[in-house]
């Protein structure tokens, strides 16, 4: 694993534009985490370009701008893509205008309301999984019939677990295993490490690859996926990877970190 040197982190530090995921980095649940306002303060400050990057399709940006100002931290509504937004630019370059049986929260459906496609549960030209609550054996037995009819299945992301305040629970992922399972068909799965939803990401941020770094708590989604787009890759301790966990990969982050109160520098906020 890179040595985490002083040096190394004022070449952090030097980076333009950072890419943040939320999720065990921002916030457990409600819950802001430690050295996060410290942080973007000094985003701020700086001048950096950010964009929080989150594999959770539940929420519209306006709704996380809104979570984020209730515990306290004021950041404006460009400053988040969800996995919801990438999935229905995705869709709309395959096929404009589309059908859809959505399994997912509001966040998800009005994304893809905002691209054109209408829902239709009854013969549709894609079934679209998301995170939710409201998951039943109806949902799941009626996406399966679906699928083995011809609809396409395509999923927002491929966490199978999240961090809350209470620990983990199921993600995408897990939600939409049954399906695949049960249909034999296997899921387009959107969100990160998938590059199509990085490359949206960098192109939103407007910054120089070699000047960009990205912030994640998972190996398997945010630090693989800057690894693959060839930007710097910072793993904080605060989300679902332990540092003992990190050794089980075949590939490093160029940082580890406690948290991301760790990438200012002291008394620079």
């Amino acid at each position: 694993m890179p040595d985490q040197t002083e040096q190394n982190l004022s070449a952090l530090r030097a980076k333009q534009g950072f890419i943040c995921d939320m999720d065990g980095v921002i916030y457990h649940g409600n819950r802001l985490l430690e050295g996060v306002v410290g942080f973007v303060d000094w985003l701020i400050k700086e001048g950096k370009k950010f964009l929080f990057l989150t594999n959770s399709s539940e929420r519209s940006p306006r709704e996380l701008q809104a979570k984020l100002g209730r515990m306290g931290l004021r950041v404006g509504e460009d400053h988040f893509y969800t996995s919801a937004l990438a999935t229905a630019s995705f869709l709309r370059s395959q096929q404009p205008g589309a059908s859809l049986y959505v399994i997912g929260e509001p966040g998800l459906v009005g994304a893809l309301y905002d691209a054109g496609f209408t829902m239709n549960d009854v013969s549709p030209d894609y079934v679209v999984v998301g995170e939710t609550r409201a998951y039943s054996f109806e949902k799941i037995e009626h996406a399966v019939r679906l699928t083995l009819g011809g609809a396409k299945l395509v999923a927002t992301n491929p966490d199978l677990t999240g961090p809350t305040e209470q620990g983990v629970a199921p993600a995408c992922r897990a939600l939409v295993s049954p399906i695949e399972l049960a249909s034999g068909k296997s899921a387009y799965y959107v969100g990160k490490p998938n590059p199509l939803m990085m490359r949206h990401a960098i192109k939103r941020l407007g910054v120089p690859i070699e000047q960009t770094a990205i912030v994640g708590d998972r190996m398997d989604t945010d630090i693989i996926a800057g690894i693959e787009s060839e930007i710097d890759t910072v793993l904080v301790l605060s989300g679902v990877t332990s540092r003992e966990g990190v050794k089980s990969f075949p590939y490093r982050p160029h940082y580890v970190l406690d948290n991301v109160g760790g990438i200012p520098p002291d008394g620079t906020v």
